[in-house]
Parts: C-alpha cells; sequence; structure tokens
C-alpha cells in the first residue's frame, strides 16, 4: 500500500501548443481547447475521490490556470496555491516562438526531436535581439524568484530542469507530502517529464521516449523512502490518452503535404 500518493500533470494545451511553436518561458493562456482538458480532469479526479491540501504550479498563467480550473471543478477552490518559476516548463532559448514542424523541415525530425526530449541536450540560448528576450526578462514575476535576474537560464537541456527543479522539491515539496498532505502539481511537459525522470530513475537514454500528453493526470504511488511501487499512471480513457501522446509526439514531425 502507497505510503504517499501525489497527482501531477502539464497543464491544458495552450494557444501556442495550438500553433504547434515552442512556448517555453512565454506567457500564454488556455487554448479554448486547453481550458476543457483543464475542466474535464478537475471532474474526472473529482469523480475518483481526490482531495487535495496544496496545489503547487509554474510562474507561468497557463499551469496557473489549469490548476484553478481543476480546483473549480472539484469544489476545492480553497485549497493553497504555491507558484515557482522553477517548476517552470523549459527553457528553450533562440528556439522560442519557432514552428515545430517547420523547424523538422529545415533541420530534420530527428534533430528537433533531440532538441525537445533528450537529457543533456541544449538548444542554442536566446540572446538579447531575440523577440521574446525582453518579455520574459522584463516580466515582473521574475524579480520576485529566488534567483536574480541575470541568473535565470538563457536556454535549458532537460538535465538543467532537474538540476533547478530538485532543490525546491527536496524542499517545500517532499516536506508537504511527508506531512501526509494530498499534493496536486500542475506544471509543464519538461518539468514533469524531469520530475517523473528523478521520482523513477528513468535513464538518460529512456527519457526521450517519455512523452506527456496536455491536460491528463498522472498518478504516483511512492513507499516510505519517496521511492514508486510502480510505474506512474495516467488517469483517464486510456486509449485517448495514447492518440494525445501520439499527436504530442508527432508535433515534432514535417507535416504530410510537405515531406
Amino acid at each position: 500500500m502507497a505510503k504517499y500518493r501525489l497527482v501531477l500533470l502539464r497543464h491544458g494545451e495552450g494557444a501556442w501548443t495550438k500553433e504547434n511553436r515552442f512556448c517555453s518561458w512565454v506567457d500564454q493562456k488556455l487554448s479554448s481547447d486547453g481550458i476543457k482538458e483543464a475542466q474535464n480532469c478537475g471532474k474526472h479526479l473529482k469523480a475518483l475521490g481526490f482531495e487535495f491540501d496544496l496545489v503547487f504550479t509554474s510562474v507561468l498563467s497557463r499551469s496557473i490556470q489549469t490548476a484553478w480550473l481543476i480546483l473549480q471543478e472539484m469544489g476545492q477552490e480553497w485549497v493553497p496555491i504555491q507558484s515557482s518559476w522553477r517548476l517552470n516548463e523549459r527553457h528553450y532559448g533562440a528556439l522560442i516562438g519557432l514552428n515545430r514542424a517547420e523547424m523538422a523541415l529545415n533541420h530534420g525530425e530527428e534533430q528537433v526531436k533531440i532538441w525537445r526530449r533528450s537529457y543533456d541536450v541544449t538548444p542554442p540560448p536566446i540572446s538579447e535581439s531575440h523577440p521574446y528576450y525582453a518579455e520574459i526578462y522584463n516580466d515582473r514575476r521574475y524579480k520576485c524568484s529566488d534567483v536574480s535576474q541575470d541568473n535565470l537560464p538563457k536556454a535549458e537541456s532537460l538535465k538543467d530542469v532537474l538540476d533547478r527543479l530538485l532543490p525546491y522539491w527536496n524542499e517545500k515539496i517532499v516536506p508537504e507530502l511527508k506531512s501526509g498532505k494530498m499534493i496536486l502539481i500542475s506544471a509543464h511537459g519538461n518539468s514533469s517529464r524531469a520530475l517523473l525522470k528523478h521520482v523513477e530513475g528513468i535513464s538518460d537514454e529512456d527519457i526521450i521516449n517519455v512523452t506527456l500528453p496536455t491536460g491528463v493526470p498522472i498518478l504516483l504511488e511512492l513507499d516510505e523512502n519517496l521511492h514508486p511501487l510502480g510505474p506512474h499512471q495516467f488517469l483517464g480513457d486510456q486509449e485517448a490518452i495514447q492518440a494525445a501522446i501520439k499527436k504530442v509526439e508527432d508535433q515534432g514531425k514535417v507535416k504530410s503535404a510537405e515531406k
């Protein structure tokens, strides 16, 4: 029997997810489909009887908005939410704003997969001339972070995401778990993958094949040492979830008409 349980998810579909662009640290709200995904996630978690004591999110709106909608559907709006940049999506550097399918056409599907899914490959860093540089680094939310703006990343590999996430996991989330609280983490595709890699001991090579769909809750059941009792479980219609995973994987492929 599990000593600790927590639910982790990638936020609902964002506006740029729909456009197949690298969103990363650009702040985007949920798309209309993303709102529905978050609402359906909340309904499903309510039907399964989950009662949360604390929610963790990134400082990006799509992560926070997803948490709000889930709690609203569950009738648990009062549950406290804590937000940190350490749960942000991976910083894709100079790739931010670019279309994944067009990148696959120009650089090859394998290179795009490496940029998106590999463990220790970092994309080219963002420069001050990048169209979204000022929007990101002048944002007031990062003036409230626990590092100076000069020390915020300019590009990250998944390894870098795990390195900046682990202190928050160990110092903030783990103590709350061990106190007996039921926790929801509303994060992003790569911060969620990084956390799964750490908790489940997924190898550097195998993490490239871990794909998370938007708006699908993942249940982790852990023993007293926070070791998993089994693989993570996607909660919901398994056939629909597999279709959603394929949709995410196909984002980095050349469109059929372009091949």
